[in-house]
Formats: structure tokens, sequence, C-alpha cells
């Protein structure tokens, strides 16, 4: 019986891996016949498991999806992912699931093996978390569920939003991708009635079902996380500035963090950085750590601001 048992652990092991298996080949894995194979396949769907046969000369067996959750065989390096998984999500941005993330964690950390136990415990004392953004409002992960799903099938999708004046409108889109930037949650779309990429705060959607017809995908931008980024930091930029710089373009984007602001090549030694801050004293801190001559025309806080910040260094060399 232990033989046995042994046995059908190996084999749904290899079942919970994504691919066909033939009979042949888990007969090989396990060391048994193909009559004890179909014999193993029968015991795990007995026990709940929905094991899947095709049959022909290219057919094999795989594990599909049932009514219920069945037991999951985790290997050491799937168990600490789960696991630190787990963690981060009792703190994460995606409302509801602390508790859930919580039950879960405290099954899987109970049968931990020691030396993974202590894996994970090194990488939890070890790490310092950045705090957590309280006024960041959390996401239902239904919507997302949804939002996931409109990407996938290549769908669609209207709902009514509120941008970050407080406006509000109706938008039609096509959904690409879900992009979670630290405690908020950011939809990369093609909005049709705007025809460009826009990015849309999850927290501030309402979809409306059904969704639209399905749609021909597009080339994305070349860095989905880079580009959300960037569209981010400029809604919430105050002052804003277009800057000649006197230097290639290739050398000045070495230099600015795509957060920052974006960089237009005008000519082999000249281009134009368009970039944003909260205050025009971090502007000012931007196109100093440049290191490179450049003209500044607008905004005439931040002209004014250079000014003072010349007048104040000539002060200090005398």
């Amino acid at each position: 019986m232990l033989e046995t048992s042994a046995r059908l652990l190996r084999l749904l092991s290899l079942l919970q891996t994504a691919r066909d298996w033939t009979g042949s080949e888990l007969a090989e894995r396990l060391g048994v016949s193909g009559r004890t194979v179909r014999a193993d396949v029968e015991r795990l769907r007995t026990l709940g498991y929905p094991v899947l046969a095709t049959r022909g000369a290219v057919g094999g067996y795989r594990l599909g999806a049932g009514a219920a959750l069945p037991p999951l065989l985790l290997d050491d390096e799937e168990a600490v992912a789960v696991t630190v998984g787990l963690r981060t999500a009792t703190g994460g941005a995606v409302a509801g699931i602390e508790e859930a993330s919580l039950r879960a964690l405290a099954k899987l950390e109970q049968v931990l093996p020691s030396r993974l136990r202590h894996r994970v415990n090194a990488l939890q004392t070890y790490t310092v978390p950045v705090p957590r953004d309280d006024t960041a409002p959390g996401v239902d992960p239904s919507l997302l569920t949804t939002l996931a799903a409109v990407c996938r099938d290549r769908e669609r999708l209207r709902f009514d939003y509120h941008d970050h004046s407080g406006t509000a409108g109706t938008r039609d889109v096509e959904p690409y991708r879900l992009v979670n930037w630290g405690r908020r949650w950011y939809l990369l779309a093609w909005d049709v009635g705007r025809d460009d990429w826009r990015t849309f705060r999850v927290d501030r959607m309402r979809p409306r079902i059904p969704t639209g017809p399905r749609f021909t995908p597009r080339e994305l931008p070349e860095d989905v996380a880079a580009y959300v980024s960037r569209r981010v930091s400029a809604a919430a930029w105050r002052y804003r500035a277009r800057v000649t710089v006197h230097a290639a373009a290739e050398v000045v984007a070495e230099r600015i963090n795509p957060a920052v602001g974006t960089v237009e090549r005008v000519d082999e030694r000249t281009c134009v950085l368009h970039t944003g801050a909260d205050t025009v004293e971090t502007l000012g801190v931007y196109l100093g750590l440049l290191g490179e001559e450049f003209e500044v025309t607008e905004p005439p806080e931040l002209v004014e601001h250079l000014r003072r910040l010349a007048e104040r260094y000539a002060r200090a060399t005398g």
C-alpha cells in the first residue's frame, strides 16, 4: 500500500506540470506497466482529481480543472515563492484578500519543511518593506479579474471613469495590460475615442457589462512598465518644463529616469527634455544633475528659481 501511495503522489506531481503525458512516458517515469498507469489514473479520479485522457497515436493524460480544488504538490522553489507571495498579499493593494491570504499562509507554513521555513524567514528578516500608503484605495479582486479577462480575450470595454481632476465620463477602450505600481493598479488601453494609448486608475473605473466585440491587437509600447510609469508621474506633476539640452539625446536619456521625463532628439548635439515635478526645487535638482548646458523658458516659476540659484551660487564662489 505504501508503494502504491508513493507512486500515486509521483504520478500526481507529473500530471501537475503544464503538459500532456503519454501512457508510455508515465510508465517509464514510474517504472511500471501501462496497465498500472491506467489503474493509478482511475485511483486519482476516484480521489477527485480530474485526469483527462485523449486517445490515438498522440493521445495522453493531463490534469484538468474540476468542480473543487484538489490538493496540490509543490516543489521547494514553488513553495517558497507561494509563501513569499502570500506574505506580501496580506498588506497588498488588493482589497478583501488579506484575511484569505493569512489563512492560506498559516496552512502552508504549518507544513513547510524546516529547511524551507528558514529560507522564508531569512528573506522576511532581511527585507525592509516600504511603508504602505494607507491613502491609496484598495481594488476589488473581482474588478481585477474582469479586466484581466477582457485583456486576455481582446474584448472592447466601456466604463464610467473619474479622472484625477474629478471629471466624470464614459470611456470606450481596447484593454491590453494591468500594471501594479505601489498600491495602485492601472489599466493600459487604447482609447478608441481619443485614438491614442491611455492609462486608467483601476479604482476609478466602473465597467459596463456586457463587454464589447473583439478587437485586433495593436503593437504595444516598447516598455509597458516604463510607459505607464511616465504617464502616471506626468499626470501628478504640478509643474511641467520643456528644456532644450545641448547634448545628444542618447546621453541625456541615460541620465534621466523614465518616470522623470522623456527625451526628444533635435539633432546630433541637441535634444528637448520634457519633464516635471511637484516643486520647482525638485526640477532644479533634476536639471543640475544633467551635467550639460541647457535653456529653460517655461514655466516662469522655474525660470525665476534658476535665476535665484545662479545668484546664490555666484555669491558662494566670491
